[in-house]
């Protein structure tokens, strides 16, 4: 089951059309999707809880640094007052500050890639302790790799996502020796086989040309595009890829506001 906010905030604009056509996809598709109410924002990815290998659900402090600001105060959702007396789920409430969409698990859910955000988020914590703690509590190896300084949340989902339990998808650059290639060397020492996946850096906040950020079922991948050249290679490159359904869903009125389908959307499913 997926599972969105019904609140899409009015400045963003453009996001609730491209929201409307997502929704229309899964009913074509025949996906199960809820909508759910209470939460400030629609980045349901981040202030919904982590769901573990064992079926744990784990709920961290959604307090992330860029939205210290008081401007963005109204924006922050709090699972515990705001959505689990709805919602119901069993949960664990961890104190650590890490948002969901900062959480890439391998299908297993035996391997998690975070980005070192999580360390600058938690800085009472050394990077030892902070990641004996999040291993205990993903029920997971964590991977380390380096946050993109452009993007303002510096989550792993718009970096890094996993085909397999052995291969990920990682953006393809024209740098020889900028972040991606450190964050491929860790990949790979970490055991990993790492595939280039089609990218298109934007500029500010905006997540357009980020295709990493698809959204994936049992049966279908629904894939970003934007109007862009890179468009018809994202889509065969990931239907090459994966074993689901490919659906192209045009989003650049979502990710002009820093995220596309995977950061708007939470699967109560172990493997997604």
């Amino acid at each position: 089951m997926l599972y969105f906010s019904s609140y899409i905030p009015r400045e963003y604009t453009g996001a609730a059309v491209v929201i409307r056509t997502l929704y229309a996809a899964l009913d074509r598709c025949g996906e199960s999707y809820m909508l759910f109410n209470g939460a400030a924002d629609m980045w349901a990815r981040d202030y919904m809880p982590v769901k573990t290998r064992s079926g744990r659900y784990v709920s961290f402090r959604y307090d992330p640094v860029y939205l210290k600001d008081k401007a963005y105060a109204p924006l922050r959702t709090v699972y515990k007052r705001d959505l689990a007396p709805a919602i119901g789920l069993p949960v664990t409430y961890s104190c650590l500050v890490l948002d969901g969409g900062n959480v890439v698990f391998s299908p297993s859910r035996r391997r998690a890639v975070v980005s070192e955000r999580a360390f600058a988020e938690n800085p009472g914590l050394s990077q030892a302790a902070l990641t004996a703690r999040l291993e205990r509590l993903l029920e997971a190896r964590v991977i380390w790799i380096e946050s993109l300084p452009s993007d303002m949340t510096g989550h792993a989902d718009g970096m890094v996502r996993f085909v397999d339990e052995h291969t990920v998808l990682s953006n393809r650059t024209d740098f020889q020796n900028g972040l991606e290639q450190r964050n491929r060397r860790r990949l790979e020492q970490a055991g990993l086989r790492v595939i280039d996946f089609p990218y298109e850096q934007s500029r500010g906040i905006s997540a357009e040309g980020c295709y990493l950020n698809y959204l994936q079922t049992q049966r279908h991948l629904f894939l970003p595009v934007f109007g862009l050249p890179q468009d018809a290679e994202a889509e065969s490159t990931a239907r090459a890829l994966f074993r689901q359904q490919v659906v192209p869903v045009p989003a650049a009125g979502l990710a002009r506001h820093g995220g596309v389908f995977h950061c708007v959307s939470w699967a109560d499913e172990a493997h997604l």
